[in-house]
């Protein structure tokens, strides 16, 4: 019986594995909108996997907690403790434009914060990153919240989510923005729908990612890409 019942355990851990992997496959190579193949361009990477070339630090100081390794961007080392929020952001701006990234958070929650973020539409004003940011980590998954300006804009929505979300391991997402509507996708599940109805904030900007200050975190982000939106 014993030996039934942990084939019948392997078996549900093998499913359950595929399932993720499958998951993975459909966000990372299929279109999040039936218009996709109508409104963009072909997709730019935004790492070569190898160095940092095209991105930057805000401060000299911040370079040392950002590197790139086995096709991956690293920010921190899980063991020691970020003092002041810290960006990894693009030379280059972006408007309209679908962004895909995988990415992984970890790190000691004794340890104070342990959270992340993709910047994207943002400014560097008097030496802070400024604007919209998808937010990665407990609290605060798949967010939509407004950097040094208006705080949080719009709650993500996890009723779906939190079935597939892997706190600790790897997952995707998607932000998908043109005009003044923004959409979050997290692991394929939308998160956020938002619809930005002050004329005033800018609609390019910087994408950035990022680790928060408080604890000893590390996160990772992987197969970058961007689709600019005609």
């Amino acid at each position: 019986m014993r030996k039934h019942w942990n084939y019948y355990n392997n078996m549900k851990k093998i499913a359950k594995i595929a399932l993720s992997l499958k998951i993975l496959i459909l966000v990372l190579f299929f279109p999040a909108s039936d218009t996709y193949g109508q409104e963009t361009v072909k997709s730019t990477s935004l790492f070569d996997g190898k160095t940092l070339k095209g991105w930057k630090t805000m401060k000299p100081a911040e370079e040392k907690l950002w590197h790139a390794k086995d096709s991956v961007i690293i920010g921190g080392d899980g063991s020691t403790i970020i003092t002041e929020n810290t960006y990894l952001y693009t030379e280059k701006e972006f408007g309209d434009f679908e962004f895909r990234c995988l990415f992984r958070l970890s790190g000691d929650p004794e340890t104070g914060m342990i959270n992340s973020g993709i910047q994207y539409r943002s400014k560097i004003h008097e030496g802070q990153m400024v604007g919209y940011q998808a937010d990665i980590g407990n609290g605060y998954w798949g967010d939509i919240y407004d950097e040094h300006r208006r705080g949080k804009l719009c709650g993500g929505d996890l009723r779906t989510l939190k079935h597939i979300l892997k706190e600790d391991g790897w997952n995707s997402y998607i932000i998908r923005v043109k005009g003044n509507h923004h959409e979050l996708y997290i692991n394929g599940v939308k998160t956020c729908d938002y619809i930005e109805k002050d004329a005033q904030i800018p609609a390019r900007g910087v994408i950035a990612v990022q680790v928060h200050s408080g604890g000893a975190a590390k996160v990772e982000f992987r197969n970058l890409t961007i689709n600019e939106l005609k």
